[in-house]
C-alpha cells in the first residue's frame, strides 16, 4: 500500500461531549450538531440546481450472494485479526438485473477497470467512530481502480457477540469518549481529486457474513427513536441464510436480506461539523460528504455520487448492514460484517455537486438532511424539483406537480442526530429518448 502525507489546516475547537459521542445521541452538547451558520453560508449561496448531471445507468450487475455452508455462525462477530487475503470463495449465483420497463434503458457509460486493491480491517486501517483527516492515507488509488474491503468490522469495538450484555456494550461506548460505534476504514486517497470534483462509487459486490444482530441501548442513554418507552436495552441475534437471502428473526418470522454499507463517505467540508479535535470529526451524522447515510437502496449494483471537499477526496467506510427498514428506529439496522465490500471509484472533474445523489437501475435518489425532519423533507423536495427541472427540461412548477404524483419521499433514518429523507424518482415514467437525455456526468 502506498502512503502519502496530506497536509490539512483545521481550526481548533473544543467541545464538551456529555453523551460520549454515542451514535444517535441527541444531546445538543454532543459532537454531531451542525453549525447552522456554516451550513447556510456553505450551501444557501450555491444554487441547488447545480445537482450533478449523472449517467443514465443500465445496472447490469450481478446480485448473487455467497451460500454459506459449513460455517459456524456463532463465531461470525468474534474479533478478527489481520486478514491478508480473502477467505475461500464459494460459487456465486448471479442473475441479470432487469429494468422496470423494457426498452426504457440506455447503457451505463463504460469505464475501464484499473487495479484491484485489497484493504483488510485491522487495527492499522480502522478507527472507531471518526473521520480522521490528520492520518496519512492507507492507500492512494487512481480513477477506475477497485477497492476490495475484506472482512469488515462490526459496531462496538468488534465486540458484538453472543453473551455480551447490552449494558456492557454501552459502557464500552461511555468509557471511550470521542469514539462512536462505527468501525471506520480509511482514509483512502484518490489521485488528482480536488474540491469541486465528484466521486462516482459503484457498488460491485456486497457479501455479508452469515449472522448479525439488531439492538437498542438502555433508555438512559437517550438513543434511538423511543428511549423513553424502553428503559431496558436488548441485543437480538439473527442467523442469516445467504442461500435464501433471509434472516430468521423468530421461528415463524423471516426477513428478506438486502446487504448494504451504512457508511461510505469522503472527508467533510471544513467546519461543517464541530471537530472533536483539529481534522477529526465524528462519523455519526451524514452530510454533504455522504458518510452515515444509512440508505438501504445503496445495495449491490447501485451508484453513489459524492462531492469532493478536500484534496485527495479521502474515502471512509464502515457500518455494515444485512438489511434495514426505513427509519432504523431502534438505533440499528441488522448489523453484520462484510466478507467483502467491493467498489469501483471513478473521478469526475469539476462537476460542482452540492449534495450526494444515488442511482439504482430503477430510480434516481435525491437526499435531504437536517436535524429537523420537516427541514430534511423540505430539502429533499426542493432538491428533487431542481433535479427534475434541470434534467428533464421542465418548469419548476411542473416538477413540483410531478413530485406530488410520481415521486416517493421516505424517511431514511431518524437516529443519527441528522435526520434523513430520500426521494425516489422512478426512471420508468420517462420516455426512452428523454431518459437518454437525462444522463449524469
Amino acid at each position: 500500500m502506498t502512503e502519502h502525507n496530506n497536509a490539512h489546516e483545521h481550526a481548533h475547537h473544543h467541545h464538551h461531549h456529555d453523551c460520549g459521542n454515542l451514535f444517535g445521541c441527541g444531546d445538543e452538547k454532543g459532537t454531531g450538531i451542525i453549525r447552522e451558520d456554516i451550513k447556510d453560508a456553505a450551501f444557501d449561496k450555491r444554487a441547488s440546481d447545480r445537482l450533478l448531471h449523472m449517467d443514465e445507468v443500465d445496472q447490469e450487475s450481478f446480485d448473487g450472494y455467497l451460500s454459506a455452508r459449513g460455517r459456524n455462525r456463532r463465531k461470525f462477530l468474534v474479533a478478527s485479526s489481520f486478514m491478508g487475503a480473502l477467505a475461500a470463495v464459494e460459487p456465486w449465483f448471479a442473475r441479470l438485473a432487469r429494468a422496470e420497463q423494457a426498452g426504457a434503458r440506455s447503457q451505463r457509460q463504460s469505464h475501464s477497470e484499473g487495479r484491484v486493491h485489497v484493504v483488510p480491517s485491522t487495527k492499522e486501517t480502522v478507527k472507531l467512530g471518526v473521520f480522521d483527516t490528520t492520518l496519512p492515507p492507507i492507500l492512494t488509488i487512481d480513477s477506475g481502480d477497485i477497492i476490495s474491503f475484506a472482512d469488515t468490522w462490526s459496531h462496538f469495538l468488534n465486540q458484538m457477540q453472543p453473551g455480551v450484555p447490552v449494558d456492557t456494550l454501552a459502557k464500552l461506548r461511555v468509557d471511550n469518549p470521542g469514539r462512536g460505534p462505527h468501525s471506520i476504514i480509511g482514509p483512502i486517497a484518490v489521485n488528482k481529486a480536488e474540491p469541486g470534483d465528484v466521486l462516482e462509487i459503484r457498488y460491485q459486490r456486497i457479501r455479508p457474513y452469515e449472522w448479525g444482530a439488531v439492538f437498542n441501548n438502555p433508555g438512559s442513554l437517550g438513543t434511538g427513536l423511543l428511549p423513553q418507552d424502553y428503559a431496558q436495552g436488548q441485543i437480538k441475534y439473527i442467523d442469516l441464510d445467504l442461500g435464501a437471502m433471509k434472516g430468521k428473526f423468530m421461528p415463524n418470522i423471516s426477513v428478506p436480506l438486502k446487504p448494504f454499507q451504512g457508511t461510505l463517505g469522503l472527508a467533510p467540508p471544513e467546519g461543517y461539523f464541530p471537530p472533536l479535535s483539529p481534522g477529526v470529526t465524528t462519523s455519526v451524522p451524514p452530510g454533504p460528504h455522504a458518510g452515515n447515510l444509512d440508505l438501504s437502496e445503496l445495495s449491490e449494483g447501485s451508484t453513489l455520487y459524492i462531492p469532493v471537499w478536500k484534496p485527495g477526496a479521502l474515502i471512509y467506510t464502515g457500518d455494515s448492514h444485512a438489511v434495514q427498514g426505513d427509519g432504523e428506529i431502534s438505533l440499528t439496522a441488522l448489523e453484520t460484517r462484510m466478507k467483502e465490500l467491493r467498489i469501483q471509484v471513478i473521478l469526475h472533474k469539476q462537476k460542482n455537486l452540492v449534495w450526494p445523489v444515488a442511482e439504482t437501475n430503477s430510480h434516481w435518489i435525491i437526499i435531504g438532511l437536517d436535524k429537523d425532519l420537516n427541514a430534511a423533507m423540505t430539502m429533499a423536495a426542493r432538491n428533487s424539483i431542481k433535479f427534475l427541472a434541470s434534467h428533464a427540461k421542465i418548469s419548476e412548477l411542473d416538477a413540483y406537480a410531478l413530485c406530488s404524483v410520481a415521486v416517493s419521499f421516505r424517511v431514511t433514518q431518524v437516529v443519527d442526530i441528522v435526520r434523513g429523507v430520500h426521494a425516489l424518482i422512478p426512471k420508468a415514467i420517462f420516455a426512452p429518448e428523454l431518459r437518454r437525455e437525462m444522463m449524469m456526468v
